[in-house]
């Protein structure tokens, strides 16, 4: 056979080098083929295709290259191979054989392994993947997003999303967090990566889009008071979600904020942004307004193009997937569709309790539940601990549904750790800015008057005869505070 390379190429470390590097060139184009033929992309085919296998093919031409240079050493000390390939004689049927099932063999290996490679990549691709075995401390993460709106999104579709730049981000970030996983380096609670988000412009509007935003919504909200009686009341809202595009109708609406003839520019002075000292607001025309609170000062040198952020989607819907609801309204929403017996006295503020306790372990939380609620009503209430046994085991198996879904001691998770920006109840949300503190140098105010959000068509406490008016009706507050509801935030009172 007449040798086309240097006789240093001819070695069994060269040639098994060649096979590696050969089989993993294949393969790396045989996934860019799919990833080029697929109707939608696929971030983690770049792990596989563009990582992984790369590694292995220049393992491959490190073998290659040692090969050489080990063969080349062994020439210059007068060490010579008399045969370095075998004789394959296919007329003797041994060889024959032999030839056959090595070929059958090699293209088997082949295909089993673009196969395999390919289904590697599927795997690594989907949601399991993320919540449960390269993350497996992301259980928490993973769980409210099994319970969330956007359960069917994949992960990848938002924490990456499609192009290289921002896949190559992902990937850095990950390097530590690989660290971290290993040598037990993450924090309890996993904090939210509100830095590294991708922009909502890339990812939410892809579905959702801020022009459409107009008209209104209504909507029946049910609570539950925590006295004897579980006193009931309901709201019946009308909420202005308008105002995304000047073309679809009123641009007086919660959207008005994703306004694509608006910019909101804020500056937030923690990590978690509920603070916002600093709002700028340019108008279509170029006009510029800047708000600055009263109460929470901020130092002129933090004024910065770094710290300032534009206002997107998720700066209100920060909890979009991954959402720990408040154990008062989780108990509201199972009392209000029957889960709950609302005639069990005090279920509403026992069953707070009990999801509120600190418990070191999930276990321990499910046995405690099971036992605060049954020796509550056995040591209060004897009769109805009889006669409602059925409905009080009813409400302990859906409490401790609740706690499964939104508290993870283990992890020092709970929906104290990751406040909700919808809304105001729970947490400052909307106040953040319109809290009625926030002043121009003109003396202008962003308004805090709640019809700017939502209109309250009627409020109804238990059977008694609701208040009904299209034009909005006067909020009465259930337990009579006086003015303080006026005054204080909602979450002043609730997040405790």
């Amino acid at each position: 056979m007449k040798k086309r390379l240097p006789p240093s190429f001819y070695n069994p470390v060269t040639f098994t080098g060649a096979a590696i590097a050969a089989i993993c060139f294949g393969l790396i184009l045989f996934l860019m083929l799919i990833d080029a033929i697929s109707s939608e992309h696929k971030p983690y085919m770049g792990i596989i295709a563009f990582v992984i296998l790369p590694g292995f093919l220049l393992s491959g031409l490190a073998v290659i290259l040692y090969g050489i240079i080990r063969e080349h050493r062994r020439e210059t000390r007068g060490l010579h191979r008399d045969r370095v390939l075998p004789k394959i004689d296919l007329n003797d049927p041994k060889h024959r054989r032999a030839t056959i099932i090595f070929s059958v063999g090699t293209v088997l290996l082949l295909m089993f392994s673009a196969f395999g490679s390919f289904k590697a990549y599927e795997y690594t691709d989907s949601d399991q993947f993320c919540g449960t075995v390269c993350h497996s401390v992301m259980t928490p993460e993973y769980t409210a997003y099994q319970n969330s709106p956007h359960a069917h999104v994949g992960c990848v579709k938002c924490h990456i999303g499609s192009g290289a730049d921002w896949y190559v981000r992902s990937k850095i970030t990950g390097a530590y967090q690989i660290y971290s996983v290993t040598f037990n380096k993450y924090s309890r609670p996993i904090p939210t990566p509100i830095k590294n988000l991708r922009p909502a412009r890339e990812t939410c509007e892809q579905c959702h889009w801020p022009s459409a935003f107009y008209s209104k919504m209504e909507k029946v909200k049910k609570y539950y008071l925590s006295d004897e009686n579980n006193s009931e009341m309901s709201l019946l809202l009308s909420i202005n979600i308008g105002g995304g595009n000047e073309e679809s109708g009123v641009t007086s609406g919660i959207h008005w904020h994703m306004n694509i003839a608006n910019q909101v520019t804020y500056i937030a002075t923690d990590e978690a942004r509920q603070v916002i000292p600093w709002v700028k607001i340019k108008s279509k025309d170029g006009k510029e307004t800047v708000y600055r609170s009263t109460t929470e000062k901020l130092p002129g040198n933090l004024i910065t193009d770094e710290n300032k952020r534009t206002m997107d989607c998720i700066d209100c819907h920060n909890r979009p997937s991954h959402i720990y609801n408040p154990p008062a309204s989780s108990v509201n929403n199972l009392m209000a569709v029957g889960y709950v017996d609302p005639e069990l006295p005090y279920v509403k503020s026992i069953s707070v309790q009990a999801l509120e306790t600190s418990y070191s372990k999930k276990e321990i939380a499910l046995d405690s539940i099971r036992t605060i609620i049954q020796d509550f009503y056995n040591s209060n209430y004897p009769e109805i601990a009889v006669s409602k046994k059925s409905q009080i085991e009813k409400a302990v198996q859906e409490v401790q549904k609740i706690y499964t879904r939104n508290y993870f001691p283990e992890m020092n998770v709970s929906w104290h750790k990751f406040p909700n920006n919808i809304g105001h109840l729970y947490s400052p949300g909307c106040f953040r800015c319109h809290d009625g503190k926030h002043v121009s140098p003109e003396g202008k105010v962003i308004s805090k008057d709640c019809n700017i959000c939502h209109t309250i068509m009627s409020e109804q406490f238990g059977k008694e005869k609701p208040e009904l008016s299209l034009t909005g009706v006067s909020y009465r507050h259930p337990v009579d505070i006086g003015n303080s509801w006026k005054t204080q935030l909602c979450s002043n009172c609730h997040s405790q």
